[in-house]
C-alpha cells in the first residue's frame, strides 16, 4: 500500500482525510507528522497557498515519501477577510479554538446579521519527493452566527453556517460537513489526484 505523509498534528484533520480518501476508493496508508522525522516548519506565507505548498514540499524532502499539507481558515467580509491565515493564531499566543472563535464574535459583535458574511477557504498541495507539486482551493460560503452552536468539527465550526443551510457545520454529521466543507473539497481534489498517481 501506498504511504502518505499529511503534514499535520492534528488528529482531526487526519480522521477528514482518511474519511475522504476511504469514500473516494482511494487507499493508502496514512502517516501524520507525530509519525515522521521532519523538522518543524513555519509557516510564512502570507497566502494558505504558500503555506500550504510550504509544508507539504518540506515533509515530502524530509521522508522521501508523498506529503499533502493544507492551509484554511475563515475569511470575515466585515473584516476584510481576516483572520484570514492567521485563523489558527488569531487569539495571539497560546490561541485555542475557543479563543479564536470568541474573539471573531467579538470582533463581529456590533455587524448586522445582512453583513455577517464569511467564507471557509482550504488550499491544499500535494508534494512528490520528485519535486513536483500539486495545489488544489476549496471554498465554502456562508454566514456568521452570534454564538456558538453544536458540538462537532473544530475551529470555528460552531458560528459558520453555509449558504442554503440551517446548520453550523459543527452541527452536521461528519460526512455531510465533508460533503459541503472546504477541506472536504479540496481534499477531494487531492484524493484524485493520489488516485491517478
Amino acid at each position: 500500500m501506498r504511504r502518505l505523509v499529511l503534514a499535520t498534528r492534528n488528529r482531526k484533520k487526519l480522521e477528514e482525510l482518511d474519511r475522504i480518501l476511504r469514500a473516494a476508493g482511494v487507499g493508502v496508508g496514512l502517516l501524520t507528522l507525530d509519525d515522521v522525522d521532519v523538522p518543524e516548519v513555519v509557516e510564512s506565507g502570507a497566502t494558505f497557498a504558500e503555506n500550504a505548498v510550504i509544508k507539504a514540499t518540506a515533509t515530502a524532502a524530509a521522508t522521501g515519501l508523498p506529503a499533502v499539507a493544507d492551509d484554511s481558515g475563515l475569511a470575515v467580509d466585515a473584516l476584510n477577510g481576516m483572520p484570514g491565515v492567521l485563523s489558527a493564531r488569531w487569539s495571539g499566543a497560546g490561541a485555542t479554538d475557543e479563543s479564536n472563535l470568541r474573539l471573531v464574535l467579538e470582533q463581529t459583535a456590533d455587524v448586522p446579521d445582512d453583513r455577517r458574511g464569511a467564507a471557509f477557504v482550504c488550499v491544499a498541495a500535494l508534494a512528490e519527493p520528485s519535486g513536483q507539486v500539486h495545489v488544489v482551493e476549496g471554498r465554502v460560503v456562508g454566514h456568521l452566527l452570534r454564538e456558538a452552536v453544536g458540538e462537532g468539527g473544530f475551529g470555528y465550526d460552531p458560528i459558520f453556517v453555509p449558504e442554503g443551510h440551517e446548520l453550523t457545520t459543527a452541527q452536521m454529521p461528519p460526512e455531510r460537513k465533508d460533503e459541503l466543507s472546504h477541506r472536504g473539497q479540496a481534499l477531494r481534489a487531492i484524493a484524485a489526484l493520489i488516485g491517478s498517481g
